[in-house]
């Protein structure tokens, strides 16, 4: 089961996410996400252990959606093995994909 955790920092919502981003449990991460509509939304995945091709729709879904309302939407923490699944899908084009360094210092 996909757990979702959100932390507020400053105007940066921090969603962290722990288990399968899988078909059928994703729900909980489409309504946390949905509940932003400004600032920053960066989904902290350093505990995602597996991503099928279902959440990475949900991803692109989310990101779109994201988007359209104003609110700047990234990735941060993958794990070397979610790394390559974004680079062979090509992906790691289409996201912001940064570490949580990488995030503090441009803050």
């Amino acid at each position: 089961m996909l757990k979702v955790h959100a932390k507020k920092l400053n105007a940066v919502e921090i969603l962290s996410l722990e288990g399968q981003i899988i078909n059928g449990d994703t729900e909980s991460l489409s309504s946390a996400v949905q509940l932003f509509h400004a600032g920053d939304i960066i989904l902290d995945l350093s505990n995602v252990t597996v991503i099928d091709a279902h959440g990475l729709g949900v991803l692109l879904q989310l990101r779109e959606q994201s988007l359209a309302s104003g609110t700047h939407f990234k990735l941060m923490n993958m794990s070397e093995r979610l790394s390559r699944v974004f680079e062979i899908t090509r992906l790691n084009t289409v996201f912001e994909i940064n570490s949580a360094r990488e995030l503090l210092m441009a803050a």
